[in-house]
């Protein structure tokens, strides 16, 4: 049996006895880390979903290689080389698969409102990253949390029956989930999603996930009555937070003035409020917020020609230094107007 230096050093043990062996503990010093004032635990982001209304769960790191290719996008997914099961033979880019599934699992058994999400470890090949204790060389390991939202917005009232969760019901739910930081939300499009119904998740310029409807082949190929409006984010990207600062109160009053503009149908919110903040407003802009779309039923009516829409937006101007005079709100005014004729071609409705 003494093939290697420890098979001889365990005969030695053994007819010494291991009962008599003397017993030292380790010695090493313990230094407790403290988490940043910048960074929220896993559990924090947890509980603040949570608190959202959706339940949490756990699944498999292995899938099936279909998910992959259809609702990743991954033709190349990492194999395993002894699958538990036929169905698992392939490691996860994704965690949208699992929580489909387990929407599924529940609508096939009545369940006429799912809310779940899921936080886990996601698998991709890199060959960037190094061998390491805690990463494996070509392949990296990032942590994504997931959530997906089926069925009516609210349960079951006396108010009545409520709507389908919809694209803005799950925004505004991931608006609440990275604030105070506040995101853009792009249009875009993902192999998992409805293609004129998602957008792409950007934090400070960088995209750290995607948003939106699941597609309407899946919708069909997993037999779903309506489709799950569903959510994926870089979880290094949700537990970062600014810390609070303190400001004084505004000493004079913000004045607020609506204006009506006719722009193109192709025109988006986007590019409407890139218009208005890039006015020359010498800093008196501090908040503008569309409240009203005004669409046309007949072909022409209210000063709109064919494929155009009104726009009402309410603007906020302030000075921190005195009171505004007129002459001040008109030019800023007039700012923004020339910017938004110039960049969307604007107008204003009269």
């Amino acid at each position: 049996d003494l093939q290697i230096e420890e098979d001889l050093i365990e005969e030695v043990a053994r007819m010494v006895g291991y009962n008599n062996l003397p017993t030292n503990p380790p010695l090493a010093p313990i230094t407790a880390k403290v988490r940043p004032e910048t960074e929220r635990s896993p559990s924090t982001v947890r509980r603040a979903i949570a608190a959202l209304g959706y339940q949490e769960t756990i699944n498999y790191s292995f899938v099936e290689e279909a998910w992959e290719k259809d609702l990743a996008g991954n033709a190349h997914p990492i194999r395993l080389l002894n699958p538990i099961a036929s169905q698992m033979s392939v490691m996860r880019s994704s965690l949208i698969g699992s929580l489909l599934q387990v929407v599924k699992f529940n609508a096939d058994r009545k369940a006429d409102r799912v809310r779940v999400f899921e936080l886990g470890r996601v698998f991709l090949r890199n060959a960037s990253v190094a061998d390491s204790d805690a990463t494996v060389q070509g392949f990296d390991q990032p942590m994504k949390v997931s959530g997906m939202a089926w069925g009516p917005l609210e349960p079951l009232g006396w108010t009545g029956k409520s709507r389908l969760v919809d694209f803005f019901d799950v925004k505004a739910d991931v608006e609440r989930l990275l604030a105070p930081a506040q995101a853009e939300f792009v249009a875009s499009e993902h192999p998992a999603m409805h293609p004129g119904r998602s957008a792409q998740v950007l934090l400070q310029g960088r995209v750290i996930g995607h948003v939106g409807e699941l597609h309407p082949r899946w919708r069909q190929a997993w037999d779903l009555p309506h489709a799950p409006v569903v959510f994926e984010l870089d979880l290094d990207a949700v537990t970062q937070r600014s810390v609070p600062v303190a400001q004084p109160v505004a000493k004079m009053q913000a004045v607020e003035r609506d204006i009506a503009v006719i722009v193109r149908e192709q025109v988006t919110h986007a590019e409407l409020m890139q218009a208005i903040h890039s006015a020359p407003t010498l800093g008196l802009l501090r908040h503008a917020v569309l409240f009203d779309v005004y669409r046309p039923k007949a072909e022409a009516a209210g000063g709109l020609a064919v494929g155009e829409k009104s726009l009402a937006v309410r603007l906020s101007l302030h000075s921190d230094e005195a009171t505004l005079t007129d002459a001040q709100i008109e030019a800023a005014m007039g700012a923004i107007m020339a910017s938004l004729s110039e960049r969307v071609s604007a107008r204003l409705r009269t």
